[in-house]
């Protein structure tokens, strides 16, 4: 990503709702799980921030290619942090039980069968993956070149590309779906092509009315048809 991307997502993480939906979907999707989670492609390691909040049981790990982003996911999670490329992971074989990849795979400088292939090398048999993706090609915006995202997947998609790497009990939904119109407005109406990040600061007001509504999404009983993003679990047999 650009370098004020980065910045950007240092001071935003926290708090912008976006984030903290997010971070809430993948703590949920690892509430069963023990031992060693690497989040691979951590950026300044908001998730790790929280994961570790919520698990202290839980031993962390992530990896980052850009070093000013690795450190600062250190000072800000205390996680283990490795300097390096999630095309070629510097861990051992079954080193992990659950491996994280979020926003990861969409960009320009990943190979994502590559990629895969490594996170699958580093599970243990019958460890977890999670793997978020932006939604639907037909969306890249000013925002998706400005943090170098090169593909967005459909649910559908998204699962086709983890079973061809070999992973099975794949599962894929969509979220954020409650305000993809919105999205969809901003994204396709209303932006220039110069547009600014999407990673920036809401009235308090309207970030707490935007998290409530990703609530809401997250607590319904069933998927919804469509969404802005793409959440994944799938297992290494």
């Amino acid at each position: 990503m650009e370098p004020a991307e980065y910045e950007l997502m240092d001071q935003a993480e926290a708090g912008l709702w976006w984030y903290r939906a997010l971070h809430a979907r993948l703590c949920d999707a690892l509430a069963d799980v023990r031992g060693r989670v690497l989040d691979a492609g951590c950026g300044t390691g908001g998730f790790l921030a929280k994961l570790r909040a919520r698990r202290p049981d839980l031993e962390c790990w992530g990896i980052e290619w850009n070093p000013s982003a690795a450190a600062r996911a250190r000072e800000k999670s205390g996680a283990a942090i490795v300097r390096g490329s999630v095309n070629a992971l510097p861990f051992a074989d079954a080193s992990f039980d659950a491996v994280v990849s979020a926003d990861v795979l969409c960009h320009a400088a990943v190979e994502p069968d590559i990629v895969l292939r490594e996170l699958k090398r580093v599970l243990r048999p019958g460890g977890r993956l999670l793997v978020n993706m932006p939604a639907y090609q037909w969306l890249l915006s000013a925002h998706d070149r400005r943090v170098r995202n090169a593909r967005r997947l459909t649910a559908t998609a998204t699962a086709a590309l983890l079973r061809r790497a070999g992973f099975s009990a794949v599962h894929a939904r969509y979220w954020n779906g409650l305000l993809l119109p919105l999205m969809v407005l901003q994204r396709k109406v209303l932006a220039r092509g110069d547009a600014v990040s999407d990673v920036a600061p809401f009235p308090p007001w309207l970030d707490a009315r935007l998290y409530a509504m990703t609530e809401f999404e997250r607590r319904l009983s069933f998927p919804l048809p469509a969404g802005g993003s793409v959440l994944a679990r799938a297992e290494k047999p």
